[in-house]
């Protein structure tokens, strides 16, 4: 390892125009479209090297940007001409291997022809296999499922010129470390290796000796500023934890949270208690089915659910848009992990709220937080919450799901048409839809939900009667 940069905002300042960069012009003009103004911290520090074919390790957090930072890298590598596969991204989740996939997609939209197959768990392995047989350029996927295809001779790595681990640091969490070392030792030594993760344990150091040459270690030290993302602190006793998230939420009532527990059974406690109160609660952690886990996640992220409850690894690697609020319902006990939290609030140009309940027993951790924040906590006292409103928060929205998806060539445009067409609803009562292979997922304005699961049971989609339910 022979070079190491800190790569603050400042530093990266002079440099944060992506036409710096040795990109194609149609590359640029395809950021110019996307939205791609100037680049973020990490992507200014690892994209030179990465661009030179360097081996490199970045530490940034999920919302930093690093998707376009690694996936620019590989497509810069990659020859359209040659249908083989010449990149792979591993990734610790599904939700995260989508996610990577529909933005490597974006971002190679401007290259002729790039073929993309995602290779996760929870999807039959016969349709990912002909998916393979019809020729790939880059793969994402998880580790476990990519093992599957490599054992079973579905994938070959042997032009690969691209290697990257996304959340490095959850995959080790999450005792993928053999899978990695037995999918790297099927990739060509001469590759390039991109490694990004949000924390550096000890583990990401141990795995880049093992597959990495000539690495170049980048760090972007995850700060917000204090006028983006307003931290208030409030003392309480373990007996009023719970007791004291609703008074959070009856005071600032955000229309979307994120509330952090240390625990699982924390984070089920909390549920039933917001359930209990009439709030539209639901709970993230690492027991959750696939499938269930899906359905969280989408009800979430479509306005369907007023606060999501979730421990530190089943909220890796989630990327939820316009989140006005992050409650650390317990206090974290690594203070980058603080950092990491209360930065999914105030993303772009919107403003955060971040609401920290400590105990006595944590102050020590609190302590951590202002050393590594630079700057002192603002505490208040529970009496000064007082409800906003009397009615619970109740979310805008509500979630019809439909049985079908892909695999029965549904397009989020067949089910707007069904809704707007014959069904007789307007396009604004109609919000986010989201399709996955044998399932889609439709939200519609609270007040029209029953009418519109009657009208959408009692029509059709595609031609086709469709199952359709309430969640």
């Amino acid at each position: 390892m022979n070079d190491t940069r800190d790569s603050s905002p400042a530093a990266a300042a002079g440099a944060s125009d992506f036409s710096r960069l040795a990109l194609a012009p149609h590359v640029l003009a395809n950021l110019e479209a996307l939205g791609y103004r100037s680049m973020t911290p990490i992507q200014a520090a690892s994209l030179p090297p990465a661009l030179l074919g360097k081996d490199i390790i970045a530490q940034a957090a999920t919302g930093s940007g690093k998707t376009a930072a690694f996936g620019l890298a590989l497509l810069a590598r990659l020859n359209p001409r040659r249908f083989a596969v010449q990149a792979l991204v591993l990734c610790p989740t599904r939700e995260l291997a989508d996610q990577v996939s529909t933005e490597i997609r974006r971002l190679a939209r401007a290259q002729d022809n790039v073929k993309l197959v995602t290779l996760c768990g929870g999807v039959p392995l016969r349709a990912q296999t002909a998916s393979l047989e019809h020729g790939a350029h880059i793969v994402v996927g998880t580790p476990g499922r990519v093992m599957d295809h490599l054992d079973r001779g579905h994938l070959d790595l042997a032009a690969l010129s691209t290697l990257v681990l996304d959340e490095a640091d959850r995959m080790l969490d999450m005792g993928f470390v053999d899978d990695i070392a037995k999918v790297a030792r099927q990739c060509p030594v001469n590759r390039q290796t991109l490694l990004f993760s949000a924390t550096y344990p000890e583990g990401i150091a141990q795995l880049a000796q093992r597959f990495m040459r000539d690495t170049q270690q980048v760090t972007v030290k995850a700060q917000h500023s204090a006028a983006k993302i307003r931290q208030y602190w409030y003392e309480v006793r373990e007996s009023e934890r719970l007791h004291a998230v609703s008074l959070l939420l009856a005071h600032f009532r955000p229309a979307s949270t994120l509330a952090f527990c240390n625990t699982k059974q924390q984070c089920r406690d909390l549920c039933d208690v917001l359930q209990a109160q009439g709030i539209v609660a639901l709970a993230l952690h690492g027991e959750l089915e696939q499938r269930d886990r899906d359905q969280v996640l989408v009800q979430f992220a479509n306005g369907s659910c007023s606060v999501l409850v979730a421990t530190d690894v089943a909220a890796r690697g989630l990327d939820i848009a316009q989140l006005e609020a992050v409650i650390n319902v317990d206090t974290a006990p690594d203070a980058e992990v603080h950092i990491h939290r209360i930065g999914r609030t105030g993303r772009g140009d919107a403003e955060g709220l971040a609401l920290n309940l400590a105990s006595l027993d944590e102050m020590g951790s609190v302590g951590r937080i202002e050393q590594l924040q630079g700057r002192e906590s603002d505490w208040h006292t529970l009496a000064e919450l007082t409800p906003a409103s009397g009615a619970p928060l109740v979310p805008p929205m509500a979630t019809l799901q439909i049985a079908g998806g892909r695999k029965e060539k549904i397009r989020a445009g067949d089910v707007l048409g069904a809704l707007t067409g014959e069904a007789g609803f307007s396009r604004e009562q109609v919000g986010k839809i989201s399709v996955n292979d044998f399932s889609t997922y439709v939200a519609v304005q609270r007040g029209i939900a029953r009418e519109a699961l009657q009208r959408l049971s009692a029509g059709r989609i595609k031609g086709k009667s469709v199952k359709v339910r309430l969640l």
